[in-house]
């Protein structure tokens, strides 16, 4: 057994932000090889990550941001079990960190956003890294990207909701995507307008609409047309250009963009919240 000093704990302790017992145990599996002992706490971080699948990771941060030529937003979630880890520096950096690497390679996928290369590895390695420093089970659980004409993105105080719109034009106004963002973030809009609600969506509110007129005991040859006109405060309370104005309910979100710009649309958005 290898004689193992407190300085050579220490150090990789600092190397790698393990534990002291876990470092310690480690140099001593490793002989003193501290390449070796890094490897065997990885290791150990993958069967952290193993053995806490089960746990729930409700917490963590979410975050957007842009290009600087403002034409691709992203948008993830890194999930862990607390808010302690979820505040912790090194955790919000792997976050910020994993973002920027995506703003820069542009992947397609959550898949594809782990296998980037970060700091001389990928991010799926990073993750598992921090997993076995805190022991808490964590997960890129969340990633959503736009790409437009000029895109915009808003991060709620607290990094717990974030949101990312899209323009169709390149000198789209900076405050209204702001405001829209925000509007996103507001009222969980689930599409853009009517006609972008997926029709197995339809289907379902028109049949939930039309129990509830039965229940209601209307006649059977009214609960279509009942339903429909439910069907439609629906799509005036959750698709976002009929929605009311956040800033002025007297107008909906359509007539403030058609206000700021006529040719201006909305080509896309994304909405992201912990624990829902």
């Amino acid at each position: 057994m290898a004689n193992i000093t407190a300085a050579e704990v220490n150090k990789l302790r600092k190397m790698t932000g393990a534990g002291m017992m876990d470092c310690k145990n480690a140099l001593v599996e490793a002989e003193g090889d501290y390449e070796k002992a890094i490897d065997i706490l990885r290791k150990k971080g993958q069967k952290v990550a193993s053995k806490r699948a089960d746990k729930e990771a409700n917490e963590g941060i979410v975050i957007a941001k842009t290009t600087t030529d403002k034409k691709f937003a992203a948008l993830i979630m890194v999930n862990c079990e607390t808010d302690f880890v979820a505040k912790n520096k090194e955790f919000v950096s792997f976050a910020n960190d994993t973002l920027n690497q995506i703003l820069i390679s542009k992947p397609k996928s959550a898949g594809e956003a782990k296998s980037l290369p970060l700091n001389g590895r990928t991010v799926a390695d990073g993750l598992t890294d921090l997993i076995g420093k805190t022991g808490e089970k964590m997960e890129l659980s969340g990633y959503e990207c736009i790409e437009a004409g000029k895109v915009f993105a808003y991060n709620h105080q607290g990094n717990r909701l974030a949101t990312i719109l899209g323009f169709n034009k390149e000198n789209g106004s900076d405050e209204a995507g702001h405001q829209l963002a925000m509007q996103v973030a507001a009222m969980s809009p689930v599409a853009v307008d009517k006609e972008d609600v997926p029709q197995t969506v339809i289907d379902k509110e028109i049949e939930i609409g039309m129990e509830q007129a039965r229940q209601e005991g209307k006649p059977e040859n009214m609960v279509e047309k009942i339903a429909v006109g439910k069907l439609n405060k629906f799509y005036k309370e959750n698709t976002l250009l009929n929605q009311d104005f956040v800033r002025d309910s007297k107008m909906t979100v359509g007539q403030y963009l058609k206000q700021v710009d006529p040719e201006l649309k909305v080509t896309g958005f994304r909405r992201m919240m912990l624990g829902s």
